[in-house]
């Protein structure tokens, strides 16, 4: 391992020691304050909890365009079901597992905290020249870009934007889609169980997850679907009473796991545990290629763990077809960008809390009026299962603009630094690009980062190699500036 890929892993390991969950980032912030005010770097932060450092230009570089580094501080925090990790009080553990590294059963929080400590590195080296250098750190980027979308006016000067938070060393990106989210909700009513009724837990597990943006198109499974599906086949072959559900734990992750509890006669038992054994049989035939650690597990339940209380089978399948009803994947592919997913919907989370139906979806589109289609089918699926619905939490789409000035200088660089053309795309995913642009009238914008696999999930890997060569292009983009 090099020296520069060394300090920049010593970094984002010393964030990866501070709790940094979307939402929960008051400490990281304070963190980099007290960096940047021992390095004399002048620091504000905005009402939204945004912070900008800003480091004076290289001799020479005095009257070159100031350029925005830009990152976010928050990370989405998932594990594994046998971890014990706290996010709020435990720091990320690190494992290199040769080329790669990855976390302990957690998430590594390299999205985004890599471009944090790429960033602060540069700032710091003394043999990299550059111009004036606005370092903007971000908020509560993973739950809906919240932190971008309060940026304040003036905020930063520099009109060239230079986002660390693509995962493909190598690519461009130029665009990205817009996001929405999208909660049904129905109450329900609990009646009594007959008495002597048996009692069921019911597990979906060991799915691979991953980004609901970057991986939607992976044919990846997903947890509650899965459970949804096995479900039906129960209440279909056995009349059974649905107790709790829950599933899912992020609006912008693929679920990986998903559980219900459920009650039924006596006398059906040995149909359940054939009709959940036949299930496993054929989802595991379904997903030999990408889910081959795919479980479900059935386990019987002690009669004193539950009140004896449990949906009626109406209302039981009301909510199995419900979560049947809901798209979740692709729902149309782009034509101008070959293999790019458009639009798709993520059924994120589905939970039973305090007697109502909580279900989470998240739709993403690069082309608005089809983003207003997934959601009117979501909405109009709720409402035929007398639900209500609302969306939350939108942001625009960044266009691409193939003849930036940025992106044109980027693609000089890299070729010189690499002797390889890289590859320009548009990303099924939101970008702050989105939004800073939107705020910043003129901004010239352009997205990279290192190679990463499975953001969002505990599987979520950095390949250490690319760092270095994200490193060099960075240096040689701010030296041409001069």
């Amino acid at each position: 391992m090099d020296q520069k890929t060394r300090k920049v892993l010593d970094l984002f390991q010393q964030i990866n020691a501070i709790p940094r969950c979307s939402k929960n980032e008051e400490k990281i912030i304070w963190w980099l304050k007290q960096w940047a005010e021992e390095k004399q770097f002048p620091v504000k932060v905005d009402a939204g909890g945004n912070m900008v450092i800003t480091v004076a230009p290289s001799t020479g570089y005095e009257h070159s365009p100031g350029i925005v580094i830009q990152g976010h501080v928050d990370m989405v925090c998932e594990k594994t079901p046998d971890s014990d990790h706290n996010f709020t009080s435990d720091p990320i553990r690190h494992v290199f597992d040769g080329d790669w590294l990855r976390a302990d059963k957690t998430t590594l929080g390299a999205d985004n905290g890599i471009a944090i400590a790429l960033a602060m590195a540069l700032a710091t080296d003394e043999q990299v020249v550059h111009p004036r250098l606005e370092l903007l750190f971000t908020v509560d980027e993973e739950t809906g870009l919240n932190g971008a979308k309060l940026l304040e006016s003036g905020f930063v000067d520099g009109r060239i934007l230079l986002n660390v938070d693509s995962e493909a060393e190598g690519e461009f990106t130029v665009g990205c889609a817009g996001g929405r989210h999208t909660l049904v909700s129905r109450a329900l009513t609990v009646t009594d169980l007959n008495g002597g009724s048996s009692f069921f837990d019911l597990k979906i597990q060991g799915l691979h997850g991953g980004h609901s943006g970057i991986d939607i198109h992976k044919q990846r499974a997903n947890a509650n679907k899965i459970l949804a599906r096995t479900l039906d086949q129960l209440f279909t072959s056995c009349q059974i009473r649905v107790i709790a559900l829950k599933g899912g734990t992020a609006h912008n992750a693929i679920p990986r796991d998903a559980a219900a509890a459920f009650a039924c006669d006596p006398s059906q038992a040995a149909t359940v545990a054939k009709v959940v054994a036949d299930a496993e049989k054929t989802l595991q035939s379904e997903y030999g290629a990408t889910e081959p650690l795919l479980t479900i597990a059935l386990v019987p339940a002690d009669a004193g763990d539950h009140d004896h209380k449990a949906l009626s089978e109406q209302e039981t399948r009301l909510v199995i077809d419900l979560m049947l009803a809901l798209p979740h994947g692709v729902m149309g592919m782009s034509p101008d960008f070959e293999g790019l997913v458009e639009t798709s919907n993520n059924l994120a989370t589905v939970e039973i809390i305090d007697g109502a139906l909580q279900i989470l979806t998240s739709q993403r589109s690069s082309v608005m009026s089809r983003m207003d289609e997934v959601t009117a089918i979501v909405r109009a699926v709720a409402a035929l299962a007398g639900a209500d619905s609302r969306s939350d939490s939108e942001y625009p789409p960044w266009r691409p603009d193939l003849q930036s000035a940025l992106l044109k200088r980027c693609q000089e660089v890299y070729t010189s630094v690499s002797g390889r053309q890289p590859a320009i795309q548009s990303l099924h995913a939101g970008l702050e690009c989105a939004l800073i642009g939107d705020k910043y009238g003129g901004m010239d914008m352009i997205s990279f980062g290192p190679t990463m696999e499975d953001p969002h999930s505990p599987n979520e890997r950095l390949f250490i190699p690319s760092i270095a060569k994200v490193w060099d292009f960075m240096v040689a983009l701010l030296a041409s500036y001069k």
